[in-house]
């Protein structure tokens, strides 16, 4: 992974996007990143996926320099084959969700690793900067940035199906509390509670899409 990690290593973003790559399938990108294109990988995590990785830069610790170095991180990340599976991450993405929101949470879960991992060396300590984040912050799923059709596409996978319909009622269909508990039949109360399990579930869902991590 050094030839990769040196192949992508002068990449600057660009905003502008080549209508030609923005026409490929999640597939199409992945296959293309897989047999190493320059090209579509550059375009597809320096130029589509930039506001995503600087959104997480700067709101997660990274112990990156720069947002391209943390780009060129995940990019080794997923790319390393594991001696346990004999994959790597990016060819155990089962599309379950948009390319896109997989790669966010690789990223934040990549985040996480590093912040535990740094917690670990200054224990004991207060030299956190104002850039590390804690667990519990490192670890929320924000259903509301979520697109509805993914919500709807891991929804599928909840065991507990009236958590999946709490879910639907609040991220789909934008309902507040008084309304889904109504639809529910139960009372404010009692949905705060399973609101709470709901989204530990969907959670849990979300993170066996990010496999591995």
């Amino acid at each position: 992974m050094k030839e990769a990690q040196q192949s992508h290593k002068s990449y600057r973003p660009l905003m502008t996007q080549d209508p030609v790559f923005s026409q490929l399938s999640d597939r199409e990108i992945v296959n293309a990143i897989l047999k190493r294109d320059r090209e579509v990988t550059k375009h597809f995590l320096y130029i589509r996926c930039y506001p995503l990785f600087k959104s997480v830069y700067d709101n997660y610790y990274t112990d990156c320099c720069s947002c391209v170095e943390f780009i060129n991180d995940i990019y080794i990340y997923v790319m390393t084959v594991s001696e346990s599976t004999g994959h790597c991450k990016l060819q155990d993405f089962r599309f379950e969700c948009s390319l896109t929101l997989w790669i966010k949470e690789v990223c934040i879960f990549y985040c996480y690793a590093r912040y535990r991992r740094k917690k670990r060396e200054i224990i004991g300590r207060q030299a956190y900067t104002d850039r590390l984040k804690g667990e519990q912050a490192s670890m929320n799923i924000d259903l509301a940035q979520m697109e509805r059709d993914d919500i709807l596409r891991l929804i599928v996978f909840m065991r507990n199906r009236r958590y999946a319909e709490i879910i639907r009622l609040f991220y789909v269909e934008n309902k507040n509390n008084e309304e889904v508990a109504e639809a529910l039949g139960i009372s404010k109360a009692n949905l705060y509670n399973k609101h709470i399990l709901a989204k530990n579930m969907f959670a849990e869902v979300l993170r066996k899409e990010v496999s591995h991590v």
